[in-house]
């Protein structure tokens, strides 16, 4: 009796962490008014696009929620200069807020709001600055996914910016807080944590998420506002589609028997959009079927800004479960 109550307990906690996590990360992905009109002023001074700003500024968010102390220079922007990037590596002030002196030591820090300092605890200075540098390589797309990379020198940083930017550009404030389970409350399905359990077709590995079982054709539903960022056969997951939301997650969806219409490499979907069908493929060469009962493998992945990582999905999908209502 002690240990089943303990066990509940735990499940709460993890419940309760997870649900905060996600929590935070819809709050720090919404578009405030304040921050829009600072993107729109400097895309006009800069020429790059706001919402490539915005997606930078989204790439650094969703890396300090996972790195709660990581100092950042404001709530307002979440980029930051080290002192030596700002004033200039030669600069024996490394406070120094002239614009000319900072230039002359090879620093990158400028002045945004026309004030006469370039301030690094100023958002409009940094701001600035910040664009600016994405700016030296050039107007168009092709320039700025170079200026990106000289930044950040990371070409998965570079693909998530350009969908955090398409997302800002397309996206509902509203749809960017929802959730949905991926299976509708008026079908059969069972589900417990498998993640971290053993898998040995393959190869020695863990399995990296949690088994829904389910009727094959069972609609399977995107538990999250994204853009597909892989869709197709793999040999491990079948017929599978990942989607990226703005928070950085990266939802799997494997096991697929087939897909709903509409659905491509780039696509946007909402929560609780039909993406496809619950299915047995996988597990073979492109085709395969009917190795293993028909269910739903789902997983989830962060991006620490790093390299990306597999997190228990099964809280998450609990807190989801309780919240749907269809």
């Amino acid at each position: 009796m002690e240990a089943k109550l303990h066990n509940r307990v735990i499940l709460i906690i993890i419940l309760l962490i997870s649900t905060s996590l996600f929590s935070k990360h819809a709050e720090a992905s919404l578009l405030d008014q304040e921050r829009k009109a600072l993107f729109m002023k400097t895309a006009a001074l800069t020429g790059v696009r706001w919402s490539i700003m915005a997606g930078c500024d989204q790439y650094a968010r969703n890396i300090d929620m996972l790195e709660p102390d990581k100092k950042t220079a404001d709530d307002l922007i979440h980029l930051s200069f080290s002192k030596t990037e700002w004033a200039g590596p030669l600069n024996p002030d490394t406070d120094d807020q002239n614009p000319r002196t900072i230039a002359l030591f090879g620093g990158i820090g400028k002045d945004g709001n026309g004030d006469g300092r370039a301030k690094p605890d100023d958002a409009e200075d940094r701001l600035y600055t910040f664009a600016d540098q994405i700016a030296q390589a050039g107007p168009g797309t092709e320039n700025t996914r170079i200026g990106l990379w000289m930044i950040y020198q990371r070409g998965k940083a570079v693909d998530l910016i350009e969908d955090f930017a398409r997302l800002f550009e397309r996206a509902d404030p509203d749809e960017l807080m929802k959730h949905a389970f991926p299976i509708p409350k008026m079908y059969n399905y069972d589900y417990a944590s498998t993640w971290g359990a053993k898998r040995g077709w393959g190869g020695n590995r863990i399995h990296e998420g949690t088994d829904i079982f389910a009727d094959y054709g069972t609609p399977v539903r995107a538990t999250a506002y994204g853009i597909v960022e892989l869709i197709g056969w793999n040999k491990y997951g079948g017929w599978r589609i990942g989607v990226r939301d703005l928070h950085g997650n990266y939802h799997y969806y494997a096991h697929l028997n087939g897909y709903a219409p509409g659905l491509y490499h780039g696509a946007i979907t909402k929560a609780g959009q039909v993406i496809g069908y619950v299915g047995s493929s996988g597990y073979g060469p492109k085709g395969t079927m009917g190795k293993f009962p028909p269910h739903l493998h789902y997983g989830l992945y962060r991006d620490n800004g790093r390299k990306e990582y597999s997190v228990d999905p099964y809280p998450a999908l609990r807190s989801w479960e309780r919240q749907s209502t269809r």
